[in-house]
């Protein structure tokens, strides 16, 4: 929870898993703004609307991120030779933020993210910050931005961290230097259709992530790779793609933008974890609050045939 005007770190328990070292200073200072804001709620789409602030904080070559501070949202400024830019070495996060009737704004398990976005650092080669420094960046981000959070059941407050290889580099290698940003956007239902049922297309053509590739790390290459098929799926009248396996081009693997279940009965079942599919946090959400309801969860390759998706 956090409340409008301030908030109580907890203690974090996680494995580390990064393979940098990095060490992460918590900061103290929160920038307030005016808690009225001139928005459409109720026509709030999933799109940028551009909010007060910004989170930045820098980590060197040796490993350590600085504090962080809270910057006026805008352009940042990167050289043309920076890794992300010239070979992708980035990661981003997606979590919201939701106001209570009584004033209080919710965050929704984001420990869970700093602990994937570890994981992910680790995979392409950069530092990370702490899971602490993570939750606490996005508190102030939320704080510093409360103002757009939308009134209860209009929608949500968008949260996008991102890591990303800001340091000049030309040979293909680590850059040296990296940036943790967080901005944030008012946001209604990501697909049209709301809480309604979304049609698929499955995609036997295009894949969207093979055994041994990052497709299980929340790295900004995967995302590119489906607009094309994403596009033509819409022309279609459909609302996204459902992706097959790559090796046997017959197992259900996940959705451009989600990850997906399937549902016979008081049976559900969902592919595994297998390093070709995000591990989302909506997802291990659903499969705990799903076994505490009594439903059997099968976790596996589910084949495509025919079932309620």
């Amino acid at each position: 929870q956090i409340q409008t005007r301030g908030y109580s770190m907890p203690t974090l328990h996680h494995k580390d898993h990064t393979a940098v070292g990095c060490q992460a200073s918590v900061a103290t200072k929160y920038m307030e703004t005016d808690d009225i804001v001139d928005l459409d709620w109720e026509n709030l789409g999933f799109g940028l609307v551009d909010t007060d602030f910004m989170y930045m904080a820098k980590c060197g070559p040796d490993g350590n991120f600085s504090n962080g501070e809270i910057l006026p949202f805008g352009p940042i400024a990167l050289s043309p030779s920076a890794g992300v830019l010239n070979y992708g070495q980035g990661l981003f996060e997606g979590l919201k933020a939701y106001r209570k009737t009584d004033g209080y704004i919710l965050l929704f398990r984001p420990e869970e993210n700093a602990v994937r976005m570890k994981n992910g650092s680790d995979r392409m080669c950069m530092p990370a910050p702490s899971v602490e420094q993570f939750v606490d960046a996005v508190k102030q981000t939320v704080l510093a931005n409360k103002r757009w959070v939308p009134p209860t059941g209009k929608g949500s407050l968008y949260i996008r961290p991102l890591l990303i290889g800001s340091g000049a580099i030309l040979g293909l290698a680590p850059a040296p230097e990296y940036t943790f940003l967080i901005y944030v956007s008012p946001v209604g239902n990501y697909f049209k259709e709301g809480l309604a049922p979304i049609n698929l297309i499955i995609e036997d053509n295009f894949h969207r992530a093979a055994p041994g590739g990052t497709g299980g790390v929340k790295t900004i290459g995967n995302y590119a790779s489906v607009l094309k098929a994403q596009r033509t799926a819409k022309e279609k009248g459909y609302s996204d793609v459902l992706y097959l396996d790559a090796v046997h081009n017959k197992y259900l693997e996940e959705v451009s933008s989600c990850n997906i279940f399937v549902v016979k009965g008081n049976a559900i079942s969902t592919p595994a974890i297998e390093g070709t599919i995000l591990p989302g946090i909506t997802r291990k959400s659903i499969i705990e609050v799903a076994e505490s309801k009594g439903y059997k969860v099968n976790v596996g390759h589910q084949e495509l045939i025919g079932s309620t998706i």
